[in-house]
């Protein structure tokens, strides 16, 4: 979960499995309808914390008149960028987000691989709620990561976990309670174990990487189903029957993988030899406007219920993406809903039409895309910025940011036998930037900026001035949370190794 350095958490305090909550916790799953795009805001703060500090209110302004230094503050509250000092093909990147629902439900991670190369990048878009999501932020790398030991580097850390690392995390402050850090250490341990029974020297990326999205799921189910003594653990449950949607990218030299389950989109800036820009999508939508994943759900049912296994464009007409995480009343059997969520939520917990699942998946579409020195950046967000903005316009809008940052800092050569024809080529490219100076100089501003508040005549402060103060009662009819990751290449590297 990323968050902004000024927040202030606090450990949850009052007993999440009183029957106050249990009724709270039903009057929000139903009034929200798990539908992707609904949310329910003022109940959402009667759900257990799953960090050890709670959620603040991410600041939404009920004044009508922001000046442009109130919108640029707002905008970059929760910004990070990171330069890499490393001879590899990622340079740095960019990170922002922008709330929409209080608390937020996307999510972010970024982490660099210890024990193997590689880097990790990650947003998490969670729907009925921010726990599914808040939880994967900070798991998946660690199921990712392990999936990707060989044998004997996995040995090796069974006998020794405390003397290794498996990541590095970036712009990441926050841990669980206590009791759920002692289970999911715990489950992590027996996927480790499992690992190193099941896996073999023929190693395939897409494989290991679809292991780690489904074991970490099946964790969340069976953790969902855990009872404390003779009643559910309503933290685990909750974590469980909300959702959420992911894409994460990671790249490893000039090897670049793309797993995503749900509307996350990941998106490649190409630039060619003529200086144009062309967006190249990297990741697939899994909602009711893909005929592919429509006819894959229709096709594990039986004939009977096509009619009703996607109703009004959604999954048993109340779930938008087709795969997700968590969310298990479209998986498990009726009788475990039965058991253990009907008691707690009523007869409404089970979906109309629930005869034969799963329902949703969380089996990631994988991409594999070896990186040339065209590839100058990866964009990955959550659909809040897709709504606004189109794919090509993200591309050109990072591509003019790269070109106007370069006024931002004093002239420095970057090398020093430079000769004068390619001095004279970098102080041009200089004198073009001046024309395109951006006002931020993070790529995910940028974006966010021009999403909100961009027209054909440039960045209209009343525009972006009337979104952000919109009062937080409407405010999610309007736009959704966003999420932004900016991962810029180092075509250097890659010109050397695509040779």
């Amino acid at each position: 979960m990323a968050v902004g350095s000024s927040a202030k958490f606090l450990v949850l305090s009052k007993c999440v499995d009183s029957p106050g909550f249990r009724a709270l916790f039903c009057k929000h799953i139903f009034s929200c309808g798990y539908h992707h795009s609904s949310k329910s805001l003022n109940q959402q703060a009667s759900l257990p914390n799953v960090v050890k500090r709670s959620y603040t209110s991410d600041p939404v302004v009920s004044h009508s008149r922001l000046t442009p230094q109130e919108v640029t503050d707002i905008l970059r509250e929760k910004e990070f960028s990171l330069d890499l000092e490393t001879e590899g093909s990622v340079l740095g990147y960019d990170s922002n987000q922008l709330a929409s629902n209080n608390p937020i439900e996307d999510f972010r991670a970024e982490a660099k691989c210890v024990l193997t190369t590689g880097m990790l990048f990650g947003v998490f878009d969670g729907h009925g709620g921010a726990l599914c999501a808040q939880v994967l932020s900070k798991r998946l790398f660690e199921y990712i990561s392990a999936s990707l030991l060989p044998p004997d580097l996995l040995l090796k850390y069974l006998r020794s976990p405390g003397e290794n690392q498996l990541l590095k995390t970036f712009n990441d402050s926050i841990d669980f309670v206590q009791d759920l850090k002692l289970l999911y250490a715990q489950h992590f341990k027996e996927y480790l174990d499992e690992l190193s029974v099941s896996q073999n020297r023929d190693f395939q990326m897409k494989d290991a990487l679809e292991k780690a999205f489904l074991s970490l799921d099946a964790d969340l189910s069976r953790e969902a189903q855990l009872m404390d003594d003779e009643n559910v653990n309503m933290k685990t449950l909750s974590v469980g029957l909300s959702g959420a949607v992911s894409c994460v990218a990671h790249i490893d030299g000039p090897h670049l993988h793309v797993a995503s389950v749900g509307d996350c989109q990941a998106i490649l800036g190409v630039r060619n030899d003529d200086n144009i820009w062309t967006a190249k999508k990297l990741s697939i939508d899994h909602n009711s406007d893909n005929a592919q994943e429509v006819q894959r759900v229709l096709s594990e049912h039986p004939q009977t219920e096509h009619n009703s296994v996607i109703r009004r464009e959604r999954l048993l007409g109340q779930l938008a993406p087709l795969r997700a995480f968590g969310d298990f009343r479209y998986k498990w059997d009726k009788k475990v809903l039965e058991d253990l969520v009907v008691p707690i939520l009523g007869d409404q917990a089970v979906p109309h039409g629930y005869f034969t699942p799963p329902y949703l998946t969380a089996r990631p579409d994988i991409t594999h895309h070896v990186l040339t020195p065209r590839d100058k950046f990866l964009v990955i967000a959550t659909d809040g910025l897709w709504d606004e903005i189109s794919p090509l316009q993200v591309v050109r809008l990072v591509g003019e940011h790269m070109s106007g940052k370069v006024i931002l800092n004093p002239l420095q050569l970057p090398r020093k036998s430079m000769t004068l024809n390619e001095i004279n080529d970098l102080l041009l490219q200089r004198q073009e930037g001046l024309k395109m100076k951006p006002i931020d100089s993070n790529a995910a501003t940028h974006l966010i900026r021009n999403a909100l508040g961009g027209s054909e005549y440039g960045i209209e402060h009343s525009k972006i001035a009337h979104i952000l103060s919109l009062p937080q009662e409407v405010v999610r009819l309007f736009r959704d949370d966003i999420t932004v990751t900016v991962v810029y290449f180092n075509t250097d590297y890659l010109r050397h190794t695509h040779h």
